[in-house]
């Protein structure tokens, strides 16, 4: 594999200057690439052709480092958004502060790290294309979702044993704790720019944070944005 990446990036070098960078950087570079074009595009209008040309690189190249799509778009969730949900269950199993705290912070940590950045257009374009990829969506649903939303549920029934949260669902609790921030994520992407009032990020993350807090507190008027 590594002789006949060789020989072919020998040849692209052979075409100009353009052509020419480290071998160990291409993969990167192919991914990020391919993420401008599944979000330009969608998944299925996707052409690795495409990809290539904005990685400049030939198309050839890009299915020598990923066979397919489908491949392409799992390592981009490998190299993109796992390591941020690594993070998040690394906070978890360390946190020592009470659930509310934990919740808040989660939520912070969520839209910094994920939702104010283009990987989560990944979770739009699925939204989408579900139905047509589902070995897909299942593979970013158990990678992503799943150990996302076990993070939150992980924090509440924290809350709940310690007295701090009413008894509530806890996964759906979990759920409510994300849908406004992935809708955020999706609208400040698509129809933000025709809405006239602006939308100030920071704001919204904290109000939201003090709206669900309240909502899940055994006494509200303790749970603070502090």
């Amino acid at each position: 594999m590594a002789d006949v990446i060789e020989l072919v990036e020998q040849d692209e070098e052979q075409e100009g200057p353009r052509w020419r960078r480290r071998s160990d950087a291409r993969p990167a570079e192919i991914l990020a690439a391919a993420m401008d074009v599944f979000v330009e595009k969608g998944f299925a209008a996707a052409r690795m052709e495409e990809i290539g040309k904005r990685a400049g690189v030939t198309k050839g190249t890009v299915y020598l480092y990923f066979p397919s799509k489908d491949d392409l778009f799992r390592a981009m969730v490998h190299e993109t958004v796992l390591p941020a949900v690594e993070v998040g269950e690394r906070l978890v199993a360390t946190f020592e502060g009470s659930g509310a705290d934990l919740v808040r912070t989660l939520i912070q940590a969520w839209w910094a790290r994920y939702g104010s950045t283009p990987v989560s257009c990944l979770a739009k374009l699925l939204t989408g294309e579900a139905d047509n990829f589902p070995a897909l969506a299942r593979f970013y649903m158990d990678n992503v979702i799943l150990r996302g939303r076990a993070l939150f549920e992980t924090a509440i029934r924290r809350g709940i044993e310690r007295g701090e949260f009413r008894p509530v669902p806890v996964t759906d609790a979990a759920r409510l704790a994300i849908a406004p921030l992935v809708h955020a994520a999706a609208y400040t992407r698509s129809l933000l720019r025709f809405d006239p009032t602006p939308l100030e990020m920071e704001s919204y993350v904290k109000l939201h944070t003090d709206i669900f807090l309240r909502g899940i507190a055994r006494d509200p008027e303790t749970a603070t944005d502090a």
